[in-house]
């Protein structure tokens, strides 16, 4: 099979913050035409993929994509437009060298990123496939539906509260299928609404459709995240519905290297003995971003403290970046990594960090960023690449459960297709 590209086009469009982003849209040689939303991050690591804004103040504040659109409509589209490709993963080689930079920052990330994306859902259009099987084809990887995890209470950049944790997500390890991992996710959501009103907090949401209460101490969210899931009569726990994390420290670090948490100086090893306590009163059973991304050594001694009893996830410190994920599992840095396939530019790298992953024993979890579009390709990714784990934010926006949905339509379709965590 080839893939010729005739027509290649990007607009400007708005994502799940009124922010501007890309959409990309791809025709074939065969009529065959596919289209693209870009995600966009707003807690985002140093050394990850580097968007292309305008900085024109009179338009969106300088966050306009024109530059960006610009550029897939002219020097990316002169140079794969009428040219036959054998697979996504060619053309994905092509912009990677189009480009140029480490960092996608000539061309955009944002850029790139549409391409690639549309590229290999048009693959799987032409060869005729499902997405996640053309991804689980490329990766050699055996599909899998992933536990969704939902972040259902948003804090740090994600919302106008005091909260300085990021993110509390629910994680139905227990459920037994994908779609009672999906009950249970909006079930025990409505009974968080519930518990916030009745103590008297608000519940507006957060950029990821997560509750933003007014609270400060993460175990208070910690004490009410659990009683909801007692209301539902689950269980709090791995057999039941768990507890992940993502304080996301690096926004948390300040200059003189202290963390600050609800009102308290931590060096990083105070942090670390603030998570130990948290696991051992709460049903925590996984922590991303723990600590700074520049802060390796403290990473190695929250590892050793906490790996053996819970998930201990990279997303800063790696950006879906396999050499970046090489130096962490020869420093014994974490044991697992979250994917974002804009923090690294293509599909392509992404499969192949994900593959680093896998040969190091490393977990792995496909996730959303916080501006989103109803795109769902990530959905296809997680099942495609049978990673086990997946994130899209809380059980409500659109944008959100469009993830959501397109796994609940994979399950429906292929009830054979197994369920659940992935083996490190």
């Amino acid at each position: 099979m080839t893939l010729r590209i005739t027509q290649l086009q990007a607009v400007e469009i708005l994502d799940s913050r009124a922010r501007p982003t890309l959409a990309v849209a791809l025709t074939t040689g065969d009529g065959t035409r596919v289209r693209a939303g870009v995600p966009s991050g707003a807690s985002t690591g140093s050394r990850e993929a580097v968007e292309l804004r305008d900085g024109d103040p009179a338009r969106y504040s300088g966050q306009g994509v024109l530059e960006g659109a610009g550029n897939v409509n002219g020097e990316i589209a002169r140079a794969l437009t009428g040219r036959s490709f054998a697979s996504a993963t060619d053309i994905d080689r092509a912009l990677i060298e189009l480009d140029g930079t480490d960092t996608k920052s000539r061309l955009g990330a944002n850029a790139v990123t549409g391409v690639s994306l549309a590229a290999w859902r048009a693959e799987a259009a032409v060869a005729g496939r499902e997405l996640w099987q053309l991804l689980a084809r490329a990766a050699g990887t055996s599909p899998r539906l992933p536990v969704p995890h939902f972040n259902v209470v948003n804090g740090g950049v994600h919302a106008a509260n005091s909260l300085d944790f990021q993110e509390f997500m629910l994680a139905p390890l227990g459920a037994p299928s994908l779609s009672e991992a999906v009950r249970a996710g909006a079930e025990v959501y409505a009974r968080l609404k519930a518990r916030l009103s009745a103590d008297g907090h608000a519940t507006g949401l957060g950029d990821e459709g997560g509750f933003a209460p007014a609270l400060d101490r993460p175990e208070d969210v910690l004490r009410i995240l659990t009683e909801a899931i007692t209301d539902t009569g689950r269980t709090p726990g791995r057999e039941g519905v768990a507890i992940a994390l993502d304080p996301a420290a690096s926004e948390l670090r300040g200059p003189d290297g202290r963390y600050r948490l609800a009102g308290d100086q931590l060096s990083g090893d105070q942090l670390i003995d603030r998570y130990e306590a948290i696991t051992e009163h709460y049903p925590v059973w996984s922590i991303e971003d723990g600590l700074a991304e520049d802060d390796w050594d403290g990473w190695v001694r929250l590892t050793a403290r906490l790996g053996d009893r819970v998930q201990v996830m990279g997303d800063d410190i790696f950006v879906t970046n396999p050499a970046v994920i090489a130096e962490a599992v020869g420093r014994k840095v974490a044991n697992s990594a979250l994917i974002k396939v804009n923090q690294i530019g293509t599909v392509t790298e992404t499969l192949d960090a994900m593959r680093t992953c896998r040969e190091s024993g490393y977990t792995q979890m496909v996730s959303h960023r916080s501006g989103e579009t109803e795109d769902t390709f990530i959905a296809d990714l997680a099942v495609g690449t049978g990673c086990g784990q997946f994130k899209s934010g809380a059980p409500a926006r659109g944008e959100r459960v469009a993830k959501y949905n397109r796994l609940l339509e994979i399950a429906h379709a292929h009830p054979r297709l197994p369920f659940g965590l992935a083996a490190g």
